[in-house]
């Protein structure tokens, strides 16, 4: 057995980690609008729970505004609701058929408290890294007790899963880095 099929096996779990992190990012409020920062809130229609990218087509037209424009004339209330509900900051306006979020402007201290929810973000992120460096380490110390390794492998392994885990924490630098530019 080959010590690179162990970090094989670990590096998908690391695009995960990164993936998720990313849309987790994309959820959180900057100066500039994005659809990502509502399509997950849910709206109760009729006793349901429901994704409001499923009930309706959400677009950015400019910078501060999100418009939200239901797939149904009947869903306009509920999204109202749960938009309002969020805890999203946005004041929604029914305009016919669309409803409009304004985006009010970021004050300093709830840029520096995004900061923060950034930074733990990006702790859960290498936390996650860690543990699954943690598991295929494990893995490989036994399989070289099991003599399916010989000791050189095991330490090869050793620096190809920390220059995986550096690379990783790299790319979630970087992400935070421009999320932090984006708030600021």
């Amino acid at each position: 057995m080959l010590y690179k099929e162990f970090i094989e096996k670990v590096k998908p779990e690391f695009e995960k980690a990164l993936a998720f992190l990313s849309g987790e990012l994309a959820k959180i409020r900057t100066s500039h609008a994005s659809p990502a920062l509502v399509e997950d809130v849910q709206v109760d229609y009729l006793g349901q729970k429901y994704a409001l990218k499923q009930l309706a087509a959400i677009s950015t037209p400019q910078t501060n505004q999100i418009v939200i424009q239901p797939w149904d004339g009947s869903y306009i209330q509920s999204i109202e609701q749960a938009v309002l509900k969020s805890g999203l900051g946005m004041s929604a306006a029914v305009d016919g058929s669309l409803i409009r979020l304004n985006l009010p402007t970021l004050t300093q201290e709830y840029r520096d408290t995004l900061i923060k929810l950034l930074n733990e973000k990006a702790e859960q992120a290498r936390q996650t890294l860690r543990h699954w460096r943690e598991d295929a380490w494990n893995k490989i110390q036994a399989a070289q007790k099991a003599k399916a390794l010989t000791e050189d492998d095991k330490f090869k392994a050793k620096e190809d899963l920390q220059k995986m885990i550096d690379e990783y924490s790299k790319k979630i630098k970087e992400l935070i880095e421009r999320k932090e530019k984006e708030v600021a």
